[in-house]
Formats: structure tokens, C-alpha cells, sequence
């Protein structure tokens, strides 16, 4: 996703009718909210990719995929859009949003130059808030690159990385194994230069 383009404060309400009118999705925040610029071609791909290998993975379990389009909140005034979304069971939400789920499992974000920062800091502080959450995972775009952060059951987050396209991300809190592979496929990685190291640092 671009990086969030900072408007006023907003009630719930204001916040839901201005999604509504302008037809693009924001983050809220505590009464602020962000309009969410549309990512690139690469991005997009990826997303799908990793909807696409976890529906087919997870087709014969109780839980499901959702993409961007599911709205997420991280608390009962904080509100987001992950990349992909894993909820096993129903979606459940909080009184104050009733479309906002509350218990993913598994979440997806393909990391851009814009908001790989805020992807690895204040967004995943916020998703630590969920209770149900037991693994974040970053897709990096520029190069074969896949890091998970896994919940143990001492609740402590760890870290695996995968960065080989003959490895594959294992996610153990829904029994999934996903092929580096399938996560790229079609993906042309840039070439090593000078230029496109810049967009990987």
C-alpha cells in the first residue's frame, strides 16, 4: 500500500460516510485518518499470488482468505487494510464496527519503499494488539525475500526469514506451507545495479 496521506480527525461515522463518498479506502486511527494510495503492478501481483496459494492451501480447512478489501481493526478506534488477511472460523468485529474483523490469525503485507517502515513498526505494534493474531508476514517486492513473525506458545514473537525460491514459508498456525515460487510467480526481480540497490535498502 502507498504511504498514508494524513487528513482531520473523524468520528466512526464521518470516517465510514467518507470511504462511502470518495470511494477510497482509509486508515483510522483515534479520530485520524489516511488515505491509502494504490500500490504497483508488483505489489498487486504479489498479493494475489499469496491469496491465491493460501486459498488453495487452506480450501479444505475451517479458515479463509480475504484480500485488501477486509477491513481489520486492531482495536475498537483503530482500523486497517491488510494486504491479505487468514480468519479461521467466523469473522467476528467489535460493537463500534460491525465490518471491521477482529480475529485474524494470519496476516500479509507486501512491503513498498513508502511504508516498509511503518509495516515493520507502528502497524505491527498495533497488530501485536490482537489476541488472536499468531503470524505477521512481509513479502519484500524487489528481491525474493519472505520474513515471519510467529507468536510461541510462551507468547513471544519470533522471526524466520526465506530467501531462497526454493525455500517455503512455513506457517504453522494454520498447517500451511507456501513455495517462495508460487509467492513470486511471474515477478521479474531487478537487476543488482546501483540504482535498484537503492530500492531495496
Amino acid at each position: 500500500m502507498g504511504q498514508p496521506e494524513y487528513q482531520p480527525r473523524f468520528s466512526i461515522e464521518e470516517y465510514l460516510a467518507l470511504e462511502k463518498e470518495t470511494d477510497t479506502k482509509y486508515e483510522y486511527h483515534d479520530g485520524e485518518v489516511y488515505a491509502m494510495a494504490g500500490g504497483t503492478p508488483t505489489h498487486s501481483l504479489i498479493s494475489n499470488n499469496v491469496g491465491t496459494s493460501l486459498n488453495i492451501a487452506l480450501r479444505k480447512k475451517r479458515c479463509f482468505t480475504y484480500n485488501s478489501d477486509l477491513r481489520v481493526a486492531t482495536s475498537r478506534n483503530r482500523y486497517v487494510y491488510p494486504d491479505v488477511t487468514v480468519v479461521c472460523g467466523k469473522v467476528t468485529y467489535f460493537e463500534e464496527l460491525k465490518n471491521a474483523a477482529n480475529n485474524p490469525v494470519v496476516i500479509v503485507e507486501v512491503l513498498s519503499q513508502d511504508t516498509e517502515a511503518y509495516d515493520r513498526g507502528g502497524k505491527f505494534m498495533r497488530y501485536r494488539m490482537i489476541d488472536t493474531l499468531k503470524e505477521y508476514v512481509l513479502v519484500h517486492q524487489y528481491l525474493p525475500l519472505v520474513e515471519v513473525f510467529f507468536k510461541n506458545t510462551l507468547d513471544v514473537w519470533e522471526y524466520r526469514a526465506y530467501n531462497n525460491l526454493q525455500d517455503t514459508v512455513q506457517l504453522h498456525s494454520i498447517d500451511v506451507q507456501l513455495s517462495l515460487e508460487d509467492i513470486y510467480l511471474g515477478v521479474e526481480f531487478l537487476p543488482f545495479d546501483e540504482e535498484n540497490w537503492k530500492l531495496i535498502q
